[in-house]
């Protein structure tokens, strides 16, 4: 996020860091918020010769606590059997990967001395093959204990409560009448992309014993490139799901790979929707007009602009 949280400060990160993950960070010099990404907070926190990444996720209905700590959890017993692709979380002092933090869920990561690759480098067909190694390897690879069944993530009367919703005004920040007559006029093809999300998910339900790990978001804003090769970072998403879960954004760069075409229309569904509805809930609630604000209503309206 380009904004700094209301909520917690870079006294508190670096104290929450000193005092559950010790080991990693002997003495803080640094801590330096980054503008980076969107939909979490992150820092780079240093000290001691050592750096690490640090990640503060709101929870909500996205992801809850319960669910990013299993998704961590996961993505580090992936990385300790042996998946070079997984920049893994590390464990607190406790154990666990997560920390509760200001209504928020703390997490830590190496700092990785690498890029993120632009979108025109992550489709030269190198680097796509690449990726498409990388996710072979986490597909095939033996599922973490506790890791989590995907589900979807708008219900089936999603459509016919966010009519509702927007029938009436929304006054509570600057863009907020903006965002709920774009969301009206929609009204209709979110109702049939909802339906046909439904119809796919029960279909991709029946079949869940063919389920393998995904990332969820392997594109190329959560790929870092280096001395090391190509690592996959943000494994919040991580969850057993369809492979396809992960093939949207390498068919659109022109990669060959067996799949099941419902099964990338109900992944990009499943996106749509799910954007369409943490949108609706941003321009509901509070805002100011921010540069994250703006940023958001430029999504929703990539989001509703979607073909059919």
């Amino acid at each position: 996020m380009h904004s700094r949280p209301a909520s917690i400060s870079d006294d508190a990160i670096a104290r929450a860091i000193a005092g559950h993950w010790p080991a990693e960070t002997s003495e803080i010099a640094e801590v330096a918020y980054l503008p980076w990404g969107f939909g979490a907070h992150h820092w780079r926190v240093a000290g001691g010769g050592t750096a690490l990444f640090v990640t503060w996720d709101e929870l909500g209905p996205r992801h809850t606590a319960e669910s990013l700590e299993a998704a961590y959890a996961g993505a580090a017993a992936l990385a300790a059997g042996g998946l070079e692709v997984v920049c893994a979380p590390l464990p607190h002092r406790a154990g666990r990967f997560t920390v509760e933090a200001a209504g928020g869920a703390l997490s830590v990561t190496p700092w990785l001395d690498g890029r993120t690759p632009t979108e025109a480098e992550a489709c030269e067909p190198g680097h796509v093959r690449g990726v498409v190694a990388a996710l072979a390897a986490l597909h095939d690879a033996e599922p973490p204990g506790g890791l989590r069944d995907w589900a979807p993530r708008v219900a089936p009367s999603f459509a016919d409560a966010l009519r509702a919703r927007t029938a009436r005004p929304w006054t509570s920040g600057p863009l907020g009448e903006e965002a709920r007559a774009a969301l009206a006029a929609r009204g209709e093809e979110i109702g049939r992309w909802t339906a046909r999300y439904h119809e796919l998910a029960d279909s991709a339900l029946a079949g869940r014993e063919g389920w393998v790990p995904t990332h969820g978001e392997p594109h190329y804003a959560n790929q870092i490139v280096g001395a090391f090769g190509l690592r996959l970072v943000d494994w919040e998403s991580l969850v057993l799901a369809p492979r396809e879960r992960d093939y949207g954004d390498l068919l659109a760069a022109g990669a060959r790979l067996r799949h099941d075409p419902a099964m990338v229309e109900l992944f990009a569904l499943d996106w749509r929707l799910s954007e369409i509805a943490e949108y609706a809930r941003w321009f509901a609630s509070p805002h100011t007009g921010s540069e994250d604000d703006r940023t958001a209503l430029e999504g929703l309206f990539e989001e509703l602009s979607a073909s059919e």
